[in-house]
């Protein structure tokens, strides 16, 4: 069942996020990967090399500011054999107070013939008011 084997991987994509570990997020991403992302009505499509960008940025920003990332599952759906989407909001906690503002994540993940999970694609609502969620 797809579902025995992804939990554990879910928490442990999420553990390295939650750690800021560009290394370990890049195992987790596929050399496919295809986004888009949707910031105040303007759209980005990007691919693999700019997601690792992305999060390199992200992660930094993290460790100046002495940082934590929140992150919520909102929901989790099996779209097909060997495919699965969460949904994930991540908002940023600095000096004990979160920012005002979330990102939403529609990650999905893709078994692998070697049997391992990994990120194929993301669509990312950017700058999604706290209070909505």
């Amino acid at each position: 069942m797809n579902h025995d084997t992804f939990r554990p991987f879910l928490d442990t994509f999420i553990d390295a996020w939650k750690q800021s570990s560009i290394m370990s997020m890049e195992k987790f991403i596929s050399n496919d990967y295809q986004a888009r992302e949707i910031t105040g009505g303007d759209i980005v499509d990007f691919g693999y090399e700019e997601s690792i960008n992305g999060w390199k940025q992200g992660f930094n920003f993290i460790k100046e500011n002495r940082a934590q990332w929140e992150i919520n599952e909102v929901s989790i759906i099996t779209l097909r054999e060997n495919e699965m989407l969460a949904i994930l909001s991540a908002t940023i906690i600095i000096e004990g107070k979160t920012l005002e503002t979330a990102n939403i994540f529609f990650d999905t993940f893709k078994k692998s013939v070697e049997n391992e999970w990994q990120l194929i694609r993301s669509y990312i609502e950017a700058g999604v008011p706290i209070e909505n969620l």
